[in-house]
């Protein structure tokens, strides 16, 4: 099974929205005060012709995806300008989205290899969102 892996290093086939993911549960709780029905609220991932549905509920288009298939690459991390602004950190977000690990996860994509990396990258996510920051340490144990 191909996983899907957004040009951007985020690993679409973790995300709890994902089509083989969400549940029912989580696709009424998205859908509430939206124009849009459960149904709706499932991602085919961020790739070819789909967008993360993120992005899709809001009416955005994603320029880190359009910018990787005008230059057609599958990843970033393959592009000569990487990385950019566009894969830049922030703070806003950071709590609730993985967004912030997309540079570590490109950075571990190109060293490791793409398949490699999927294996360890729900690790990764689960390391983000459970571990204490310490300066000058991150999340090694």
């Amino acid at each position: 099974m191909t996983k899907v892996i957004s040009p951007c290093g985020l690993d679409c086939f973790n995300c709890k929205v994902y089509k083989d993911n969400v549940t029912p549960e989580l696709q009424e709780k998205l859908a509430a005060g939206t124009p849009f029905t459960p149904k709706d609220i499932s991602c085919e991932g961020c790739n070819n012709d789909h967008l993360c549905i993120s992005l899709e509920l809001q009416g955005k288009d994603c320029q880190t995806r359009d910018c990787a298939h005008a230059k057609k690459i599958s990843y970033c991390f393959e592009c000569d300008d990487f990385p950019c602004a566009l894969l830049m950190p922030t703070a806003d977000g950071a709590a609730i989205f993985p967004h912030n690990t997309k540079l570590y996860n490109l950075c571990l994509m190109r060293k490791l290899g793409v398949d490699k990396w999927s294996e360890i990258a729900a690790e990764i996510n689960h390391k983000y969102f459970n571990t204490s920051f310490e300066i000058g340490k991150g999340a090694a144990e």
